[in-house]
């Protein structure tokens, strides 16, 4: 990993750790496009309720390990007794976070998936619905000016519940919105704003 240059102006929420900060300039608002990334990162999102993103952000490779890289075709096709063994095996994974209604919430996401897919409806056409199919350029000053949920996310929050997802409260939505570059939250300020541009 490249150190991130200290001289670069950064959104304060990053703070001093070097990961943290490569995640915020090299990952963080970059529009995704792909269904399963997307997918993956709506998971991960889900994993961090009631914890800093940080703390997901470090068990991230357990998780692509342990989930069989976030592909919901695969997740989806272990049913039954077989996933009640792929669970039992995960509480005891000390790589990721092991609760187990969040360990399930994966597995019920990928259903939830495939159930969408079954309608013949693009996961990430029908995310990015919810911003117009493009990034939505916001203005932040500084984090004060940062929402934590928008009418947008409590949309797709309300949609993706209704489909059968779970842990995608309006403000995981929001945090999953602002990662995969939906919205740029990057602060004026910051030099890797428009780098996210889509």
């Amino acid at each position: 990993m490249n150190a991130p240059d200290p001289s670069r102006n950064r959104c304060p929420w990053c703070g001093d750790a070097p990961d943290y900060q490569q995640y915020h300039d090299e990952v963080w608002g970059k529009p995704v496009v792909d269904a399963q990334e997307l997918f993956a990162k709506l998971c991960l999102d889900g994993q961090q309720a009631g914890l800093s993103w940080i703390t997901i952000l470090r068990k991230q490779k357990a998780y692509e390990e342990a989930f069989l890289g976030f592909n919901p075709v695969q997740l989806a096709a272990v049913q039954g007794a077989k996933r009640d063994a792929f669970i039992a095996e995960q509480m005891q994974n000390a790589g990721i976070v092991r609760n187990r209604l969040k360990i399930e919430s994966i597995f019920r996401n990928a259903d939830a998936y495939m159930g969408l897919q079954a309608q013949g409806i693009d996961f990430s056409h029908w995310l990015w619905q919810f911003v117009g199919g493009k990034a939505k350029q916001n203005t932040p000053q500084s984090m004060a000016d940062v929402p934590t949920q928008t009418p947008e996310s409590q949309a797709m929050s309300k949609a993706l519940r209704k489909a059968g997802f779970n842990f995608v409260g309006p403000t995981i939505c929001y945090a999953f919105m602002q990662a995969v570059g939906m919205v740029n939250d990057h602060l004026l300020g910051c030099d890797f704003r428009d780098t996210s541009k889509r």
